[in-house]
C-alpha cells in the first residue's frame, strides 16, 4: 500500500526530438509520433490527384525553403527541416517524403488515423511519380529537356539507372556524330587549320 496520496500522471508532452530518438523512444513504447501533415490521407490524396490530373506532366511543387539562417545559427538539414515535423505544410512533399513515409509507417503504424489508406496512397504516389521520370527519360532520349523540380532523394536513387543510361547514350550519339561531321569536312577538303591561315592573312 502506497503512503499518502497518490500523485497524478503527468500527460504527455509535445517535443521536437531527432527522428533516431523518436524511433527508440517509439519501440520502448515510451513515446507516440505525430506522423507530419502531409501524411495524412486527405493530403496524400490531393497531392496524387494533383500529380494525375492537374499537372500530368509536372512534379507537385516542392515546401518553400526556410529562412537562411543568421550567422550565429545552426543550419539545418534534412530530416530536421520544418517539412520534415509536425509543422510541416500539408500540400507539399519534403525531399525525402518517400524514406521518411516508409519508416514511420514501419515503426509507428499505431500513430496513424489509416495506415493502409496512407500506404495505398504512397504507392500509388510513388508509381506515378516513377511513371513520369521514365517519360522524362524518353524526352531526353529524343533530344528534348525534362524538369526534375519537386523529384525526392530516393526517387532520384532509383530512376538513376535509366536516367544515366539515356545520358550516356545521348553522349554517344553526340560524339558519333561530331566525328561524322569532321570526316565529312576532311572528305570535302577542309581543315580545322585553314580557319587559322585565313585569319592570319587577313591581319596582314
Amino acid at each position: 500500500m502506497a503512503d499518502g496520496p497518490l500523485k497524478p500522471l503527468n500527460p504527455p508532452q509535445r517535443a521536437s526530438i531527432p527522428l533516431w530518438l523518436a524511433l527508440l523512444l517509439k519501440r520502448q513504447r515510451r513515446a507516440n509520433i505525430i506522423p507530419p501533415p502531409w501524411l495524412s490521407p486527405d493530403s496524400l490524396a490531393a497531392i496524387l490527384k494533383f500529380e494525375t490530373e492537374s499537372s500530368p506532366d509536372a512534379f507537385s511543387p516542392p515546401p518553400r525553403l526556410p529562412p537562411l539562417p543568421s550567422g550565429a545559427a545552426i543550419q539545418l538539414s534534412s530530416p530536421f527541416l520544418p517539412s520534415s515535423t509536425a509543422d510541416a505544410p500539408a500540400d507539399a512533399l519534403p525531399y525525402h517524403w518517400l524514406e521518411l513515409g516508409s519508416i514511420l509507417l514501419e515503426a509507428a503504424p499505431d500513430d496513424f488515423d489509416d495506415a493502409n489508406d496512407v500506404r495505398k496512397l504512397l504507392r500509388g504516389l510513388r508509381e506515378a511519380r516513377m511513371a513520369k521520370l521514365r517519360q522524362g527519360s524518353e524526352v531526353l532520349d529524343a533530344g528534348g529537356g525534362f524538369k526534375m523540380n519537386g523529384v525526392g532523394g530516393m526517387e532520384l536513387g532509383e530512376a538513376r539507372s535509366f536516367i544515366t543510361g539515356v545520358v550516356d547514350g545521348l553522349r554517344k550519339i553526340g560524339k558519333s556524330r561530331e566525328e561524322a561531321r569532321r570526316e565529312r569536312e576532311r572528305e570535302n577538303g577542309y581543315s580545322p587549320s585553314q580557319d587559322y591561315e585565313d585569319d592570319e592573312m587577313d591581319m596582314r
